[in-house]
């Protein structure tokens, strides 16, 4: 049997399109909210339009919606928005990210929401914020990274800027996002009202530059683009192995280089006085980090992570996901599971993530079809008839 899970009798309604909002709603959903993807009728979540497909459905869908349920809502049509309000009363959480000032266009903005519900929690993302004079600017992941500062520091200092392989302010801002809400919803079990949240993507990102902001505001240091290495740190660099793969590297603490030296045959480098200490290496990187690198160029990927796993030295061959679908400790630790979608069949993906010894999640359901729970919440939770549902299709409204 199933342990009950942490948010089991939490209900949300996810308004939210692409990721920043539907993400977070589905990290909630997989520890045992019940989330109502809300879809325009028709067409749906746009994210179901974004490859790769297999036939015509989308998988980056099935991925980032699974165990949720759907339902369709124009919120443009006026008996859209009213049927919307007849949903609040029965919600704890709604996840927008609607351009800000769109609620409040629409006569739905949080004091209206509270007056119907007082424990209602809210959470609002956008690229800018609710408030500041750029709120209104339209934007994407994209320029949540540029704005926030990380954009700049990617890459290879005499190259442009290169944006991260994911889309990493979204997915940040995800997390943050449910994090908000699960403090929201502590809040209001110690007694106190429900709230909004404000999530920008930039700010996200803007939070996990590490020193960058202090730096700048003590030392007067602008923070440049440093490609693989640090400017405080060496050796560490991704470098190429004898049969062309990629292992990561690092070993920039004394202990760390002295056991990197002894497995590379070199135990007289540490004797060095370039490479003694810490500092000293870093005065010298360019040589370290070639002496390195034309050690791993002699050796496959296998033999390089081989013989530093038994230096205990950190390393990793840079894994692609064939990689991972063949990864030992991937399979032991069930880091991927098979969900049963409901178009495609059993599809592998990632695991519920983080994991709780008491409370594990899990994926209840695959990612579900456009409008599938319509009657369950139009005509269970809101007791509409058959014939007004069938009205309210005939417009468009659902």
């Amino acid at each position: 049997m199933n342990p009950q899970l942490p948010l089991e009798g939490v209900r949300v309604l996810d308004l939210g399109t692409r990721i920043a909002a539907p993400f977070a709603a589905t990290l909630l959903a997989e520890f045992g909210a019940e989330v109502y993807k809300v879809e325009l009728p028709g067409s749906g979540d746009f994210l179901r339009e974004i490859g790769p497909f297999v036939g015509d459905y989308s998988l980056w869908w099935a991925v980032d919606n699974r165990a949720k349920k759907s339902i369709t809502l124009d919120l443009r049509h006026p008996e859209g928005r009213e049927l919307f309000l007849r949903l609040v009363p029965h919600v704890d959480v709604i996840v927008e990210n609607f351009r800000p000032g769109t609620l409040e266009e629409w006569g739905l903005d949080y004091p209206r929401l509270q007056s119907l519900n007082p424990q209602l929690i809210l959470a609002r993302v956008s690229v800018y914020g609710q408030t500041g004079p750029y709120r209104s600017r339209p934007g994407l992941d994209r320029i949540g990274i540029a704005f926030g500062g990380l954009l700049y520091l990617t890459g290879y200092p005499d190259r442009p800027p290169v944006r991260p392989g994911i889309l990493v302010a979204d997915y940040l801002t995800a997390v943050f996002n449910a994090f908000g809400i699960v403090l929201a919803l502590l809040h209001r079990a110690r007694g106190g009202s429900g709230q909004w949240i404000d999530l920008a993507l930039y700010e996200s990102v803007f939070r996990v530059l590490e020193y960058t902001a202090a730096a700048y505001d003590r030392l007067g240091l602008v923070r440049e683009r440093q490609g693989n290495r640090l400017p405080n740190s060496a050796p560490l660099d991704n470098w190429e192995t004898k049969d062309g793969q990629f292992v990561c590297i690092v070993a920039a603490g004394d202990v760390l280089f002295r056991r990197l030296a002894k497995a590379m045959g070199r135990p007289d480098l540490p004797e060095d006085p370039r490479f003694a200490t810490l500092q000293a290496r870093v005065a010298h990187a360019e040589e370290i980090h070639a002496i390195v690198g034309e050690w791993v160029s002699r050796h496959t990927a296998e033999e390089v992570e081989r013989i530093l796993v038994e230096a205990e030295v950190p390393v990793s061959r840079v894994y692609s996901i064939a990689d991972i679908f063949a990864d030992v400790h991937y399979r032991e630790r069930e880091s991927l599971i098979t969900v049963d979608d409901p178009v495609i069949g059993p599809v592998r993906m990632q695991a519920v993530y983080p994991r709780l010894s008491e409370t594990p999640g899990r994926v209840s359901r695959g990612a579900p079809k456009l409008g599938e729970h319509n009657d369950e919440v139009y005509g269970g939770l809101l007791q509409l008839s058959v014939a007004e549902r069938e009205r309210l299709r005939a417009l468009g409204v659902i």
